[in-house]
């Protein structure tokens, strides 16, 4: 009955944490996308084992299409538009 217990709550506990996790994503994706950030960067840096370099490619989040380096060129004052 226990071992039957101990699975019931995995489950649960399984249930909620991706229930959470879809929340903050749909509702704080700024806020989600510099947690990912954050996870990321200490993994993807020279002298980590690749394994972990890999886990951190896989945690980072895609790029932002049209940002470059400096942000984006929608207040510079290059001429572009």
């Amino acid at each position: 009955m226990e071992a039957g217990l101990l699975v019931q709550y995995l489950v649960i506990a399984l249930a909620v944490t991706i229930s959470a996790a879809f929340v903050a994503k749909k509702q704080f994706p700024a806020g989600v996308r510099r947690l990912r950030i954050a996870c990321a960067i200490p993994l993807v840096r020279n002298g980590r084992a690749a394994w972990l370099q890999r886990v951190g490619r896989w945690v980072a989040p895609a790029p932002n299409p049209g940002e470059g380096s400096c942000g984006g060129c929608h207040s510079c004052d290059t001429g572009k538009s």
